[in-house]
């Protein structure tokens, strides 16, 4: 009895597997144009079907339009920078384990090839620079560490919104 009640769940599960979105896997890479730069960790991008709205994964900048808090200080300042490093140009979207949050929007690594032709990811670039605090979310943890030493290195050097008086 056992044997076959064990069967039986393997077989429902086997088939969950098959038709729930939830276990689809992830696209490798999707690629599109950034259309709109909505704040310091989130864009519009056109993709081959449609537009979607984009969150950064592993990031959090200030707020720009929070329905609660409003505008956040340093808030503008990591929109601005953002919009300089994707402005209305080509990106391509690394996915993580997660495809979408629970609002919806797509969750990727964003990267961008500069002047000079080198990809750079645009998550780690705000941090880098010191616009954006780390914000892992499991299970889309894939360049958490990488995320967190640029993190530290910012502070350190006193960069973007660890430069002035209104430290995050």
């Amino acid at each position: 009895m056992r044997a076959r009640a064990l069967a039986v769940f393997l077989v429902v599960a086997s088939l969950l597997a098959v038709v729930s979105p939830a276990y689809a896997p992830p696209p490798d890479e999707l690629t599109g144009t950034v259309v709109r730069t909505v704040d310091g960790d989130t864009v519009w991008v056109r993709l081959a079907g449609g537009v979607e709205k984009v969150r950064y994964i592993g990031i959090d900048t200030p707020e720009v339009h929070h329905p609660t808090r409003g505008e956040e200080p340093g808030g503008r300042a990591a929109t601005e920078i953002n919009r300089g490093l994707v402005g209305e140009r080509p990106v391509r979207l690394e996915p993580d384990v997660q495809l979408r949050d629970r609002y919806g929007r797509l969750l990727a690594y964003v990267w961008v090839k500069r002047a000079d032709g080198v990809e750079v990811m645009v998550n780690a670039e705000l941090v880098r620079l010191g616009y954006a605090q780390v914000m892992t979310v499991p299970p889309n943890v894939r360049h958490a560490e990488m995320f967190r030493k640029l993190a530290a290195e910012a502070r350190e050097h006193h960069r973007g919104l660890w430069a002035g008086p209104l430290r995050p």
